[in-house]
C-alpha cells in the first residue's frame, strides 16, 4: 500500500513538475521573437543582426533569427510546422510566390501600422495584408567586366556559344532569384519559354541552391554573368571594389523582386510578432537595408547612400502570373533535369 501511494505521489510531483516547466517556456515566449529567414539575411554582413539589436533595445524583447533556406524554402518550413508553428514572424516570400503563399494556410493577415505612409501602393501585394513588403529591386544579370566574354544585350544573348558554361544560375525550387529568372524567361518569351531554356542549358554552369552560394561562386571568378540585381553592383563600390561587376540592362524589361514578411498562423507569441512587423518598416529598420541587403528599402522616407549610383533601374517591368510561373518551374526543372 504504501509502495502504490508513493508512485501515486511521484507521478502526481512529475505531472505538476511538466505543467509548471510548460508554464515557465509559454511565459518567457512571450518575451522572444522567433523569425524565420534565409542565409544571407542573418549573415554578419547581412541586416539580421543589426535589426535584432534595434528590435530589442526598442521594445524589451528578445529576437531569435533563424536560417531556414534559401527564400523558396522558408514557406516549406513554415508548411512542415503548420500543426505546431515554433516561428512567429517570416521573412524572405516575395510576389512570385503570393499564390503559394496563400494556398498553404500558413500565415495571417496584418496592416501595421503606418503601413499607409510607409509601403506606396505600387509595392503593395494584397488588400488584405497577408505579406508585407520591406525591400525590393530588379533581377538582372550581372556581368564581370574583367572577362573575356562581351556583355549581353538580351536573354537571347545568353544562349550565344560564347556563354557556354559561363552563367551562374539558381535553383527556382529553393531560391528566389532562381525563380525570378524563370518568371522573366516565362515573361518574355511566352509560350516558347522551353525552347528558350533549351538552347540556354548548355550555358549554365551550375544551378546553385540559395544567392549566396551562386554569387559567391561569381565573385571568386568561376563564371563571368550571374542572375542577381541591378542594386548588387552598389555593395562593390562602397567597399573600394569599383565598377568591375555591373548590371547590364535588357530592353526586353526586367521583373521586380517584392520581398516581404509574414506573421506565422498559430504564432506563439503574435504581438511580438506584429511589434516585429510594426518595426521592420519604420525609418529606423528601412534605413539598415540599403548597406546590409542591398536592395531598395520600400519606406520612402529613406535617403539611398551614394553608392546606388552604380544601381541602374530598367525603363521596362515584365511580370507573369504565379500560375504560369508554377508550371514554368515544373517544365525548366525537368528539362535540366534530363
Amino acid at each position: 500500500m504504501k509502495t502504490r501511494l508513493f508512485t501515486v505521489i511521484l507521478l502526481c510531483s512529475i505531472v505538476v513538475s511538466l505543467a509548471a516547466n510548460g508554464a515557465r517556456d509559454d511565459a518567457a515566449r512571450q518575451h522572444e521573437v522567433v523569425v524565420y529567414t534565409y542565409d544571407s539575411f542573418i549573415s554578419e554582413w547581412g541586416p539580421g543582426p543589426e535589426l535584432v539589436k534595434l528590435f530589442e533595445a526598442k521594445t524589451g524583447l528578445k529576437c531569435t533569427m533563424i536560417d531556414a533556406g534559401d527564400g523558396a524554402q522558408i514557406l516549406s518550413r513554415a508548411m512542415l510546422e503548420k500543426k505546431a508553428p515554433q516561428a512567429d514572424v517570416v521573412i524572405g516570400i516575395d510576389n512570385n510566390q503570393v499564390q503559394a503563399a496563400r494556398k498553404a494556410e500558413v500565415l495571417v493577415p496584418y496592416k501595421p501600422a503606418h503601413a499607409d505612409t510607409a509601403v506606396p501602393a505600387e509595392l503593395r501585394l494584397s488588400d488584405d495584408w497577408l505579406l508585407i513588403p520591406y525591400d525590393w529591386s530588379y533581377f538582372a544579370m550581372i556581368y564581370d567586366t574583367a572577362s573575356n566574354v562581351p556583355a549581353p544585350t538580351s536573354l537571347a544573348d545568353l544562349t550565344k556559344p560564347e556563354y557556354a558554361k559561363k552563367i551562374i544560375l539558381m535553383d527556382p525550387r529553393t531560391s528566389t532569384p532562381g525563380l525570378g529568372f524563370v518568371a522573366w524567361t516565362a515573361a518574355v518569351f511566352g509560350d516558347s519559354y522551353l525552347d528558350y531554356w533549351k538552347a540556354l542549358k548548355p550555358n549554365v554552369l551550375t544551378m546553385a541552391p540559395g544567392w549566396s552560394t551562386g554569387y559567391g561562386l561569381f565573385t571568386s571568378g568561376e563564371a563571368p554573368l550571374v542572375i542577381s540585381y541591378t542594386t548588387s553592383p552598389a555593395y562593390h563600390v562602397e567597399y573600394g571594389e569599383g565598377a568591375r561587376f555591373q548590371a547590364v540592362l535588357f530592353d526586353e524589361g526586367h521583373p521586380i523582386q517584392i520581398e516581404a514578411a509574414a506573421i506565422v498562423k498559430g504564432a506563439p507569441n503574435k504581438s511580438g510578432a506584429e511589434l516585429f512587423i510594426d518595426f521592420l518598416i519604420s525609418e529606423e529598420a528601412q534605413r539598415v537595408i540599403p548597406l546590409t541587403q542591398w536592395m531598395y528599402p520600400v519606406n520612402p522616407a529613406v535617403e539611398l547612400p551614394a553608392s546606388y549610383a552604380a544601381a541602374p533601374k530598367a525603363a521596362k517591368t515584365v511580370t507573369v502570373s504565379n500560375e504560369t510561373l508554377s508550371e514554368a518551374v515544373d517544365a525548366v526543372t525537368a528539362l535540366l533535369a534530363r
